[in-house]
């Protein structure tokens, strides 16, 4: 039996996993595959990743490209999504801003540096012409630390994905004010080098399950009112979500796409300098 560790976030992108875990596919295959929920992001996921505490993660492609590049010791082995992430700018429903504009010198929530929400609130600034190196953050972890330090005045807009915080929306806790895709395909997946040196033929495996599961994710019956529920969601989001979201199903990551994807981050004020591509990315189709 060969045991790995795998990480998410736990949001709707993430349900696939959930049933193979549950239909105990990995298990068929002597693999003993454990999931664990980072609510706190891809930051928390790129830490757990340097000091072994999971061995493959399903991480913002922003976070693990600048990573991967600060010497995190893996590698890119697919896009697990390739449709843009739809990240809301929310500020506090009883806030006095009401248009991005207005943001210019507020202070940002993100989770921690490095995370999805850091580099996207860059992101968003390059979007609107204003520096980045003017831009005040506050840590605050991860979606309810988010939700208490606009609450109580620590931070001014906090963003984070669109339909996972949109219950926030329509309880009046958050006013979205805007919305700020990723200029790239949003999830990939990230694999140790010590594992895919050690392991490499069970994380094909792995891979193989999941994207036959995201192949027929779609079609699965009464999927739309399975999520709703479980994630806390109207239906007509989930609805929207589903309709927007466009998985891999297993085609392999190009050095090209790399390459492309940092030409952006750099432009963008994301990545200081490019990396090459061949070093970031391992190749399971070959």
């Amino acid at each position: 039996m060969t045991y790995l560790k795998v990480g998410g976030v736990p949001e709707h992108f993430n349900y696939p996993w959930y049933l193979t875990l549950k239909n105990k596919e990995y298990s068929k295959e002597n693999i003993n595959l454990r999931w664990q929920d980072f609510p706190g992001g891809t930051g928390d996921m790129c830490a757990s990743l340097r000091n072994g505490k999971v061995d493959i993660a399903i991480v913002l492609t922003e976070g693990i490209i600048k990573d991967i590049a600060a010497g995190n010791p893996s590698k890119i082995v697919q896009t697990y999504v390739n449709s843009p992430l739809i990240w809301g700018i929310h500020v506090s429903a009883k806030s006095d801003f009401k248009k991005i504009k207005d943001l210019e010198h507020a202070t940002i929530a993100i989770s921690r540096f490095g995370s999805g929400s850091h580099l996207m609130a860059i992101v968003n600034a390059f979007n609107q012409g204003w520096k980045p190196e003017n831009l005040k953050f506050k840590v605050i972890g991860n979606l309810q630390g988010g939700i208490d330090a606009l609450e109580n005045g620590e931070a001014d807009y906090f963003m984070w994905e669109h339909f996972t915080t949109k219950p926030q929306v329509d309880n009046g806790t958050f006013r979205q004010i805007g919305n700020c895709p990723t200029p790239w395909p949003c999830f990939v997946i990230a694999v140790r080098n010590e594992v895919l040196e050690k392991n490499y033929k069970e994380v094909k495996k792995v891979l193989d399950i999941i994207n036959k599961q995201v192949s027929d994710f779609k079609n699965i019956k009464n999927i739309d009112e399975i999520l709703a529920k479980r994630y806390e969601q109207r239906l007509i989001d989930i609805q929207k979500w589903l309709k927007i979201t466009v998985w891999n199903k297993g085609k392999p990551i190009t050095k090209n796409l790399v390459t492309r994807i940092q030409n952006k981050m750099v432009r963008l004020n994301v990545l200081k300098e490019k990396r090459s591509s061949s070093k970031l990315i391992k190749n399971m189709y070959l």
